[in-house]
């Protein structure tokens, strides 16, 4: 399945059970030697919510949350018969998220609003070792020769935002790296490069923690508008445009939560 093309193996944790989810990530998310893919998640039952959610890097890294692969759980268990409800909490390593469903024609679900909780601004909960109390448009210098300002949230998940120019002709194979595996991030973190195209639409290109560079990150453009907002260049409603395609994310003053709102799509199904 994918989220505008942000794409992970969906395994149904009710029916099946992988023993060893780092080894069959690195496995079969190689997009030469196996099924390809930006990771593995897995659909399991929960004590507190309707479902749980584990998910793994293409190098076997669990992440704490994913926008784009919760959009697609949703659709997996209604469209599947695991619920007839089309609002779900759903149990991550981020805590619960909620999910809102919405069906198309078909009677299947096309579009999914995931409620992804509040920002965290404060330096050592994203993390990183900058000593200050949050990280806004902060200068950094990577590797002694890249230079950025970067605009630090967690969504759960750790993000460093960089607003810049021509992000189409930037080689992320080079700078995410670098970036991702600073030493101000413990954690290492995930890198989203942003074009400013209006005070409601922006453009990001993404490095992900373990994947690489992706077709999307729902947490990073969450983060993403979140950073936009911080430094004075969106409101708080904004189309974010993707390799993949397009999401919605409004960042509501009146309870500051950030709601993420786009499609979810099954490619194939098969067994191995």
């Amino acid at each position: 399945m994918h989220g505008i093309g942000n794409d992970y193996i969906y395994v149904n944790g009710f029916e099946e059970t992988i023993d060893d989810p780092v080894s069959f990530a690195i496995c079969y998310s190689d997009r030469h030697k196996g099924i390809g893919s930006d990771g593995l998640v897995i659909i399991l039952p929960s004590d507190d919510c309707d479902f749980k959610m584990r998910m793994f890097n293409a190098d076997g890294s669990e992440s704490e949350m994913c926008g784009n692969a919760s959009r697609c759980i949703g659709k997996f268990v209604y469209d599947k018969g695991l619920t007839d409800k089309t609002e779900l909490t759903l149990e991550t390593l981020a805590g619960v998220k909620k999910l809102k469903l919405f069906l198309g024609e078909d009677k299947l679900v096309e579009t999914v609003t995931v409620d992804m909780g509040e920002p965290i601004f404060e330096s050592g909960l994203i993390p990183t070792t900058i000593n200050k109390p949050s990280i806004i448009n902060e200068p950094v210098t990577f590797n002694s020769e890249i230079k950025y300002n970067i605009t630090c949230v967690s969504m759960g998940n750790p993000h460093a935002v960089i607003f810049t120019t021509g992000i189409d002709k930037l080689d992320l194979n080079k700078i995410g790296p670098v970036t991702e595996n600073a030493a101000i991030f413990p954690r290492r973190t995930n890198t989203e490069f942003i074009e400013v195209l209006s005070t409601d639409r922006i453009k990001m290109r993404v490095w992900e923690r373990g994947s690489g560079e992706t077709m999307a990150c729902g947490t990073g453009a969450c983060a993403s508008v979140v950073a936009a907002v911080l430094n004075g260049h969106t409101g708080r409603k904004t189309t974010v445009e993707l390799l993949g395609g397009e999401l919605t994310i409004e960042w509501k003053e009146s309870d500051n939560r950030v709601y993420l709102t786009g499609g979810a799509t099954t490619v194939f199904e098969g067994t191995i």
